[in-house]
């Protein structure tokens, strides 16, 4: 195992900055976690899983606190999963104090404006509430069982979403329309959930190791909370079939550039653009894989945000983590080594998601019961993927990615226009 260099270069975070972060991360998972369980445990004493309490849910902030007090179930379970949609919000805003304390100014306004972002989305929400009146008889039975294989199926797309930064809602969406039979509007916004949980599990540990770039991240993130917030507010005036559709092609879009850089390990040549420069945006990061602390250039900075946009535009609108464009746009545009660009997207998809969060919560278009096993199975795998990704090459994590992402864009593809239902 690599021993990280307690040198400080002058364009990395203070390391008290990196431990507070990850202190953060996990206090809001354990927090949300504690919850979300305790809720589920209650739920048999209240007449356990039914169909129409899976569509029966609180969504308010008063009415979820009364049932809480009450010990409601799906309260409680509430109460956990606006938890987790909280936390990122929080690592902003302690961000801003970090900051601070060291003195960087630029980074203070550029935190405050994604924390101003964030919050004016949450208002926005709030200020919108609107429960769907829909009663989908479709879905059959719904059960305990139901429950547990939803969470197992979580667990596996956390995993492989923590390796590649892409957080567990690119497979936690057709998991739940293709096998589930969930409806697309409900399955996105149990997605953003699943994203903000891959995000918090797995960036705790690669912020304490030094492997996420913050300040890249915090910079990027000016793009990303902005084309959330834009995308969560198209997404309400599209039909489904079109949702899917737009989904599958950004799959399959998605699986190019992987393809074509497969073989790349790290980058060569790159020299870092004045911006990059001026942000202090190059570092270092310990490879465990190469046995040896890797220093980076990043270049191309502009078009790195304006992709950003781009990736945020695609979270809010399909309620994924939209983490294949962040890494195409650090790992092919800014140049940046995979295994930094997979961690900071990683670190960066929490707050896309939370930036369209609050709209799709205040919409209901977040049950409790679906969103409490993929929480709790997008963390436990996003937790083991972060052990995991130290010890693979570049490489293999494009090997393991490539055939998931294809069949999932083909068959959502197919069933979006008719085919396989």
């Amino acid at each position: 195992m690599i021993e990280a260099s307690p040198t400080k270069t002058p364009h990395s975070s203070a390391p008290d900055m990196n431990v507070l972060v990850g202190r953060v991360l996990v206090l809001g998972v354990s927090l949300s976690t504690l919850f979300i369980v305790a809720g589920l445990l209650v739920l048999p004493m209240h007449g356990g899983v039914t169909l129409t309490r899976l569509f029966d849910f609180p969504d308010s902030l008063g009415v979820i606190m009364k049932g809480v007090f009450a010990g409601h179930p799906q309260s409680i379970v509430s109460l956990g999963l606006l938890i987790l949609l909280a936390t990122p919000v929080l690592r902003v805003a302690i961000s801003i104090v970090t900051f601070a304390i060291e003195k960087d100014r630029k980074y203070v306004v550029i935190t405050a404006f994604v924390l101003a972002v964030l919050l004016g989305s949450i208002i926005q929400g709030l200020a919108n509430q609107g429960h769907p009146s829909v009663f989908h008889t479709a879905l059959g039975n719904f059960s305990g069982v139901t429950i547990i294989v939803i969470g197992v199926c979580a667990f596996f797309a956390g995993l492989l979403g923590s390796l590649v930064g892409l957080g567990g809602g690119i497979l936690v969406v057709p998991i739940l329309t293709i096998f589930f039979h969930i409806p697309i509007r409900f399955a996105i916004g149990v997605s953003i959930v699943s994203v903000i949980a891959t995000s918090s599990g797995a960036a705790a540990a690669y912020v304490r190791e030094r492997v996420t770039n913050l300040r890249v991240g915090m910079f990027l993130e000016v793009g990303t909370t902005l084309g959330a917030v834009t995308g969560a507010i198209v997404a309400g005036l599209l039909s489904s079939t079109v949702l899917g559709i737009v989904f599958g092609v950004i799959l399959l879009v998605s699986a190019l550039p992987l393809i074509v850089k497969i073989g790349e390990e790290l980058p060569e040549g790159v020299k870092s653009d004045r911006l990059a420069r001026w942000l202090s945006l190059s570092s270092v990061y310990p490879d465990a894989h190469l046995k040896r602390e890797v220093p980076y250039e990043v270049s191309h900075t502009p078009w790195g945000l304006a992709m950003m946009y781009v990736a945020g535009l695609v979270s809010g609108l399909l309620g994924i983590g939209s983490g294949t464009f962040k890494v195409i746009a650090m790992d092919t545009v800014m140049r940046l080594p995979m295994k930094v660009s997979t961690t900071t997207s990683n670190l960066m998809i929490g707050v896309t998601a939370a930036a369209s969060a609050g709209i799709y919560f205040a919409r209901g278009d977040i049950p409790p019961l679906l969103a409490a096993p993929v929480a709790l199975g997008v963390l436990a795998g996003a937790l083991l993927g972060a052990r995991v990704l130290h010890l693979v090459s570049n490489k293999a994590l494009r090997y393991i990615f490539i055939p998931v992402i294809v069949v999932a864009a083909v068959e959502m593809l197919l069933r979006s226009i008719g085919i396989g239902k």
